[in-house]
């Protein structure tokens, strides 16, 4: 087991308010996530829109640093890290964002975009730079005739596979995917999927997927993390996780994936009221407020992530 990346109890918060007539407020997006990001393993991170997903993946790839915690990227510490430790380690961590619409210079040309993260980083010349960008061109399937076009002459496929084949300019170990087809056809998806895959054996890359959709993640996640209101709920491996999995916010989001075999039984959960407010979450456990097995017990105590039949679940009734 190669580990590249190890976070613990990695959180984020931010300042809210402050006013005239307002208090200052803590908006706890992150609050204490740790994970390990292993060599040619795929961790997906899955939860509704506001848990903690995105704001995860701004501090990995250290556009924002961690409130409190600490991560390590090939056994050197990031948090709290010099200007020049951060500039030198951002390279091997770069993102993919889900629109491929809006991550592109439309006035910039393809060849132009896949050269300018080594014209920035590195000191390779003109025709090193432009060596690299084909190379690179031709490992996500686009063609040679394609380096001299603009964003807007692609499908949204194609941009998809011009932001890929960019984030792996500098070679990076670890790969942040922030939804990354959730903004395309479902044909489409599938062969982003799967250049994604030829990708990780070909270069050996630890992925971070960010998704809310857990039937893409249910096939290509080795490990998975289930995140609500900033909390991790529940963590391990894809395949147990998915065929037992034991907190009820996992349940519930596990009954509303589709199913390919219209005639297979599904137990339904239907989650009650509205996802809190992150400035005034619920007391003791977050989810308490719209979970069907709540009780007494769980508005005054913070459940903690505890080994249950194979994976980490927080929740004091998992049983």
């Amino acid at each position: 087991m190669s580990i590249v990346l190890e976070a613990t109890d990695l959180t984020r918060h931010y300042e809210v308010g402050g006013g005239m007539f307002s208090p200052v407020r803590t908006l706890k997006a992150l609050d204490g996530a740790s994970f390990v990001l292993e060599r040619g393993k795929t961790l997906a991170v899955v939860g509704e829109s506001g848990c903690g997903k995105s704001t995860l993946a701004r501090v990995i790839t250290m556009i924002e640093p961690p409130t409190a915690g600490s991560f390590k990227i090939g056994g050197t510490e990031i948090a709290g890290a010099s200007t020049e430790t951060l500039k030198s380690m951002r390279a091997r961590v770069q993102i993919v964002f889900q629109n491929p619409y809006g991550s592109l210079n439309p006035r910039q040309k393809i060849g132009h975009a896949l050269e300018e993260p080594l014209l920035v980083n590195t000191k390779a010349s003109q025709s090193e730079r432009t060596e690299k960008a084909r190379e690179m061109m031709v490992a996500v399937g686009l063609r040679p005739e394609h380096y001299d076009r603009y964003p807007h002459m692609f499908s949204g496929g194609q941009r998809q596979r011009i932001a890929i084949a960019r984030a792996l300019m500098l070679n990076p170990e670890i790969l942040v995917l922030d939804e990354p087809v959730s903004a395309l056809d479902v044909s489409i998806q599938a062969q982003v999927l799967n250049l994604l895959a030829s990708l990780q054996e070909k270069f050996n890359l630890a992925y971070l997927f960010i998704s809310h959709d857990l039937a893409v993640v249910k096939h290509i996640a080795d490990t998975a993390m289930v995140m609500y209101l900033g909390h991790v709920v529940e963590q391990g491996a894809a395949k147990d996780l998915f065929s037992d999995p034991k907190h009820p916010y996992t349940k519930a989001l596990l009954s509303a994936t589709p199913q390919a075999d219209p005639m297979a039984k599904r137990n339904r959960i239907v989650l009650q009221g509205e996802l809190p407010s992150p400035l005034n979450p619920p007391s003791g456990c977050s989810f308490r407020t719209r979970c069907p097995i709540a009780q007494d017990y769980c508005a005054t105590a913070t459940p903690q992530l505890r080994r249950l039949k194979g994976v980490d679940v927080a929740c004091h009734f998992a049983e």
